[in-house]
């Protein structure tokens, strides 16, 4: 056999997406690219590695195992790269990072300077649902992850980064002329929900709930951005992030609708498992949050303190 390391990529990366396309695009090569060294890899084996049943592709039972086999050289070849940089007193490595939706918003910014600070570390920054995040967390595939809902049935350390305000919003085409709404307000406001298992819905519920809300819930969507279009075309209203809106507010596109108890304040949290043993890229990176998050917050957020 005479398989390349680039080779091993491109198959390991076909297997964990089952798509040529979405691993093409991830890679950053074309798809015809993809499947000739996905073609060349599987001539290497008499055994199909994959097949394709329909329009799908399909990783065989033979395919999966190779595909950990890969994975496992792969991350010995990192980890060699790794040491030849940290024996030359570079600091390198992974750092994996598991976010909410709405945190990509906000966690770039904790991000950057460290980054740029340590050119050789590797980000893999994952973003998901609250329940995918907390997955990941407990399978300890992640060094942190970025949330606004504690877990309740994972032990886990944490840093309180900033705090996180959700409004009730709608488009511009509405005038809402009281300086404050009761809850009644809420009987006539069709509310587009996020998908279960979003951090977001978690605290808008509670607060409904909470509250005794009589909410008539319109439709239910699966990202921030969707359902902050949907609101902008005028298909309903939804309790939102301020994180997520900014530039819509500031353009005219959203407003804010004023109703008594809100906002509705949550914290974001970066948490860890608390038996978490860090690599030393992680420990540094922590050790940066630490020591930087309220210059960070100052400098990017001082503009939600208006809200």
């Amino acid at each position: 056999m005479n398989y390349t390391l680039h080779q091993l990529h491109v198959f390991l990366k076909v297997t964990q997406l089952e798509s040529i396309t979405k691993a093409a695009e991830e890679l950053f090569l074309t798809q015809p690219a993809v499947s000739i060294q996905l073609k060349n890899f599987q001539d290497q084996f008499e055994i199909p590695l994959t097949e394709i049943i329909g329009r799908q592709l399909y990783v065989t039972d033979f395919g999966k195992e190779i595909a950990l086999a890969a994975e496992n050289i792969l991350n010995e070849v990192y980890a060699i790269n790794y040491k030849t940089l940290a024996y030359k007193g570079q600091l390198s490595g992974r750092l994996k990072i598991s976010i909410v939706s709405t945190a990509k918003y906000i966690m770039p910014y904790f991000l950057t300077d460290f980054l740029k600070k340590n050119s050789d570390i590797e980000l893999i920054l994952d973003v998901t649902n609250k329940s995918k995040v907390l997955e990941s967390l407990e399978k300890n595939e992640v060094d942190f992850s970025l949330v606004s809902v504690l877990p309740e049935n994972l032990m886990v350390d944490r840093v309180e980064l900033m705090q996180n305000k959700l409004f009730l919003v709608g488009n511009n085409l509405e005038k809402f002329n009281k300086k404050k709404y009761d809850k009644t307000i809420f009987e006539n406001l069709p509310l587009i929900y996020r998908e279960k298992g979003s951090g977001t819905r978690l605290v808008m519920e509670k607060f409904i709930e909470q509250n005794n809300l009589p909410v008539h819930k319109k439709m239910e969507l699966t990202t921030n951005e969707a359902v902050k279009q949907a609101v902008i075309a005028g298909l309903g209203y939804s309790i939102m992030p301020l994180i997520g809106i900014k530039n819509e507010l500031n353009s005219g596109l959203l407003q804010i609708i004023p109703v008594y108890g809100f906002p509705i304040i949550s914290t974001w949290h970066l948490i860890w498992h608390k038996n978490k043993k860090f690599s030393p890229v992680a420990q540094s990176f922590l050790n940066y949050i630490q020591n930087e998050k309220n210059n960070i917050i100052k400098e990017k957020f001082d503009w939600i303190k208006g809200y």
